[in-house]
């Protein structure tokens, strides 16, 4: 049963997706944090408590998925079964248990080769739109299945019947490891999904997969606007790579107390509401130019003011607000340390300035680390501060100032009821 308490001092919980770095070159060997000029949350470290957190394991590079769970009390170990059903969920694309769900980029591929699995983040919405309608009416795979884009290169794939999501991915970017994946650096070719059990039904979603893939290379390569974008000196978006299959939502506790979760993308979506979470959800910009960090700063100003109101309009009502910042990660898997420390000055200035003023008590920290120097989720410890539960030393929120706080090797799944 929900219990409120909505008068009473509220939590306010913020990730900073990716945030936490290593030294930048850009940045004179410092990280984006230790560098960004972030008053207000130097202020909160200065009168709060601060550590390091090892998001869902020591040694693992999460992807946002397991980590977000953790993050929120759930141990991804015990309860995570696929990233795919959690973003379909999310988007409010109906499945039933069974389902073969899947997240998606749109790539670039040439000579067999990944070019870029992202195709630069240079793909507008209303080009992703044409291009997954071409995929929807073309591919062929014996089996109903919906392709649906959602924000920029990103996509479900779900393919109806009764599957097995024992596969492996063929997007390289993640290595599957028992029912979730890690970050892995080096592989840029495009991987056959295979099976990992001698199940015929595991064999089978495995085929269709690659099936499918093999499809969308074949009918994007040949679509005319992936040869415009090439005229235009853009890579084309000819190839659909696959991930984090899952065949059920997770069964996970509902919160016990009364959330707001303040989010702009469909996997938060899910996860947030899988917990017993009410959605304030952000309608991200499209992309309508290939000037990705023109969006992503439009958005994340947009953002930033959506969850300053929707705070102040639901202050009263809530016990408990989830807001979670995506912007910082994009700019760490592209590599440029200046562009997150922008990012990590602008949530300073609008929403962290703004939370000087509540009544709280207020947790932020990173789902995972995304150095600009390998452009990929480390398994880097990350910066973790809790204000409003007492005070040490502490005088910044960075990594090397949370190093030096009194809370010492917090697991993620253990952090929310710590801080909490």
């Amino acid at each position: 049963m929900m219990v409120s308490k909505a008068n009473g001092k509220k939590f306010v919980l913020v990730i900073l997706d990716g945030a936490a770095d290593r030294a930048c070159k850009d940045l004179n060997g410092k990280t984006p944090m230790e560098v960004a000029f972030k008053p207000n949350l130097n202020y909160f470290a200065s009168k709060g408590k601060t550590g390091l957190m090892h998001v869902v394991k020591k040694g693992i590079a999460p992807e946002s998925d397991s980590a977000i769970m953790a993050v929120l009390g759930y141990d991804p170990f015990v309860y995570f079964t696929g990233r795919g059903p959690l973003e379909a969920y999310g988007d409010g694309i109906p499945f039933k248990r069974g389902d073969l769900v899947l997240r998606t980029n749109f790539a670039t591929v040439k000579n067999g080769k990944i070019v870029d699995r992202r195709v630069n983040r240079t793909l507008m919405t209303a080009e992703a739109e044409i291009l997954a309608k071409e995929i929807n009416r073309k591919v062929k795979l014996g089996f109903p299945f919906i392709f649906k884009p959602t924000i920029h290169h990103r996509g479900v794939l779900l393919i109806k019947g009764s599957f097995s999501d024992n596969v492996t991915n063929t997007d390289p970017g993640y290595e599957k490891k028992g029912k979730f994946a890690v970050a892995v650096k080096g592989k840029n070719i495009v991987q056959n999904s295979k099976p990992l059990d001698e199940d015929e039904v595991t064999h089978l979603s495995a085929n269709i997969i690659n099936n499918f893939v093999e499809q969308s290379n074949r009918i994007l390569s040949k679509h005319p606007l992936n040869a415009a974008r090439i005229r235009r000196g853009l890579l084309p978006a000819n190839i659909i790579l696959t991930r984090d299959a899952g065949t059920s939502l997770p069964i996970v506790p509902k919160k016990d107390k009364k959330w707001l979760a303040i989010l702009s993308m469909p996997l938060e979506f899910g996860i947030a509401k899988l917990a017993g979470m009410q959605i304030a959800k952000f309608n991200y910009p499209e992309l309508k130019s290939p000037n990705i960090y023109s969006n992503l700063y439009y958005a994340l100003k947009l953002y930033l003011d959506f969850a300053r109101k929707e705070i102040d309009k639901n202050w009263n009502h809530f016990d408990a607000f989830y807001i979670h910042v995506k912007e910082t990660d994009v700019a760490g898997h592209d590599g440029i340390g200046l562009h997150k420390k922008k990012m990590i000055e602008m949530v300073d200035e609008v929403l962290f300035k703004h939370l000087r003023k509540k009544n709280i008590n207020l947790c932020v920290t990173c789902d995972h680390s995304t150095p600009c120097s390998m452009r990929m989720h480390s398994s880097d410890p990350v910066p973790l501060l809790i204000y409003g539960k007492g005070k040490d030393n502490s005088k910044y929120f960075d990594e090397k100032g949370c190093r030096k706080g009194s809370l010492k090797n917090v697991l993620g799944k253990d952090m929310l009821k710590l801080a909490m």
